[in-house]
């Protein structure tokens, strides 16, 4: 098929120059290789000035980009190209640029074929370091940091605190998302309860609208996992008479969890794993010989039944209701139980030993699981003597640091809170309310270590060959007056933890014996 390139009146956003042609809705950047980086944008038909003409968009929006070492892209442009974006995918766009250096930094840009005086603002982003870099070249032989996000609410606060990452010391490289990057509830939000791909999109658009997460995407590469919107907001998604009656839109759960789909390939930059399979996005980045980060899902990959929906059964008694929360609770733990199905856990274990073998020091790992499988993946690291692996799990809308040591150190997890999503402790609890619940908490789990319900935030993790650093940071508020722009800036780092490598625990006394929020173990000088 030919396209003939018409010039179109486009808008790319308000960040932009809002007298030029050309205005990029937004642009970010992601899955960074080794030689190559995924961009991203969007570009929407506008009306001619001064008319109220509806824009064509019958036809193809032709788009440039470049990218370059420069800070100013006025020096020697490594990539260049253009590409066509159309009504069928939202006017969204991804290209990869290729030919890169490894471990560098990079400034990009878009503009409008037809008009290149229409530009957006300059990104920045990276490449990953060459798999066999010595561990100690990474980065440029200066530590490796990574930012931690999980679960935003947009009607329950501002989602700024993204461009706290921006000005954290030391500032974060890498950018990663372990899932909820939109909420697929809350009829308060634009829109309704999210059903088609429309309302996928409309609900992904109105995220972008916050000023923090614009500039943290454009700050740096962005690694990202399924949301829960995958599952259209279920424990157990289904195509039930009920299931399908959910949404006003009568949409059923299969239906939905497809448009989720195809809306979150659009607006995120991130790679499709196989050509054939959309919903397959578990993969692993060989960050040099420092590290192995593993992207899991554990959200909808051929999972199994995870919990019984209240709407489902809520025609029978209640002794029956919690008779099938039981049932489902016990069947957390028969052996044959995978949150990530078992060609994925396969794949894992594979994973893993070949990052053992290939001498990455580190392995970083992204997911949660069920007892059964938990103790299949705790089994297999001690026996095949796999050490120093961070579990980095969210989700759960809490912050805990926990040893893996079933039998001996064999590990660490970090579990990140929400970005705005209610506390799993209770929704706008208070500090000492959650503290209270934390030192129960710690006082009840052997290897949990410290423990916070209260405050929204993200961590960072700050990696050298010799040592892993894990800052935590609280917001003091997540305000709900969307017209005050960067309202997280004075939150503060609440706890931080150091792991050194070998050892497959937090270092003693945990935490350096203290926190500013929660609750620490016996003031981390006990334990396994």
């Amino acid at each position: 098929m030919i396209y003939f390139l018409v010039p179109l009146l486009l808008t790319f956003d308000q960040l932009a120059f809002c007298k030029a042609s050309t205005v990029l809705l937004d642009r970010n950047l992601g899955d960074p290789f080794n030689t190559s980086v995924l961009l991203w944008t969007r570009a929407v038909p506008v009306s001619p000035p001064g008319t109220t003409e509806l824009p064509d968009q019958s036809v193809p929006a032709c788009l440039s980009f470049k990218i370059s070492t420069s800070l100013d892209l006025q020096g020697n442009i490594i990539d260049s190209g253009e590409a066509f974006t159309s009504y069928d995918v939202d006017w969204t766009l991804k290209v990869e640029a290729t030919g890169l250096d490894p471990d560098t930094r990079y400034s990009f840009q878009f503009s409008d074929c037809t008009n290149s005086s229409s530009v957006s603002p300059i990104g920045r982003t990276r490449t990953l370091p060459s798999p066999d870099t010595p561990a100690g070249n990474v980065n440029g032989g200066t530590p490796l940091t990574l930012a931690v996000f999980s679960c935003s609410q947009y009607q329950a606060g501002e989602i700024s605190l993204f461009e706290a990452a921006i000005f954290s010391e030391p500032f974060a490289q890498i950018f990663l998302h372990l899932g909820d990057y939109v909420s697929s509830i809350g009829r308060q939000t634009l829109g309704r309860e999210l059903a088609t791909v429309h309302d996928y999109r409309q609900r992904l658009n109105q995220y972008r609208t916050d000023e923090g997460l614009l500039a943290a995407h454009l700050s740096g590469p962005w690694i990202t996992v399924a949301d829960q919107s995958w599952k259209a907001g279920t424990a157990d998604s289904n195509d039930s008479t009920i299931g399908c009656e959910f949404s006003p839109s009568g949409s059923c759960f299969t239906d939905r969890k497809l448009a989720a789909v195809r809306a979150y390939h659009e607006w995120l930059p991130i790679r499709q794993v196989t050509v054939d399979d959309k919903l397959r996005i578990w993969r692993n980045f060989e960050i040099g010989k420092l590290l192995d980060l593993t992207m899991l899902d554990t959200r909808q990959y051929d999972r199994d039944i995870t919990d019984a929906s209240i709407s489902i059964i809520s025609m029978f008694e209640c002794s029956i209701l919690i008779f099938n929360h039981s049932v489902i609770n016990t069947l957390a733990a028969f052996p044959n139980r995978s949150l990530m199905g078992s060609e994925q856990e396969k794949w894992f274990f594979d994973t893993l030993s070949q990052s053992q073998n290939r001498g990455a020091i580190w392995r970083v790992d992204a997911w949660d699981g069920y007892r059964a499988n938990r103790e299949r993946v705790l089994d297999y690291l001690y026996q095949n003597n796999i050490n120093n692996t961070i579990v980095l799990s969210g989700d759960s809308h809490a912050n805990w640091v926990s040893d893996l040591a079933r039998r001996g150190a064999i590990g660490v997890e970090f579990a990140g809170t929400a970005v705005t999503s209610g506390s799993s402790f209770g929704t706008d609890i208070l500090p000492a309310a959650a503290d209270v619940k934390s030192e129960q908490y710690v006082a009840a789990n052997l290897d949990l270590q410290w423990s916070e319900g209260s405050y929204r935030g993200f961590f960072t993790l700050t990696i050298d060959p010799n040592t892993l650093n894990a800052t935590y940071y609280a917001m003091r508020n997540i305000m709900t007056d969307f017209t005050l722009a960067f309202a997280n800036l004075d939150g503060f780092a609440s706890a931080n933890f150091i792991v050194k490598a070998g050892e497959n625990r937090i270092s003693r006394p945990v935490a350096g014996g203290s926190t500013l929020a929660g609750a620490l173990k016996f003031n981390g000088t006990e334990g396994h």
